[in-house]
C-alpha cells in the first residue's frame, strides 16, 4: 500500500512514530507543507497516486 503523510505544521511526536511504523510494511512518502516542497498541481497528483493519505 502506498502511504502519504502531509504534514500541515511540521512533524509532531505522534506523527513521526505512526510514519515509522508504517514505513516497515508499506511505501510511505512523506511531504511537508510549510517547506513548500511541491506546487499545488503536484500536491494533488501526489494524492492521486496514493492509496491512502493522511493529513497532520
Amino acid at each position: 500500500m502506498k502511504i502519504l503523510h502531509i504534514l500541515n505544521d511540521g512533524p509532531t511526536d505522534l506523527s513521526t512514530k505512526v510514519i515509522e511504523a508504517e514505513s516497515r510494511d508499506h511505501e510511505v512518502k512523506v511531504i511537508e507543507l510549510p517547506k513548500k516542497e511541491v506546487s499545488y498541481e503536484a500536491l494533488v497528483d501526489e494524492i492521486a497516486a496514493h492509496d491512502r493519505v493522511m493529513s497532520w
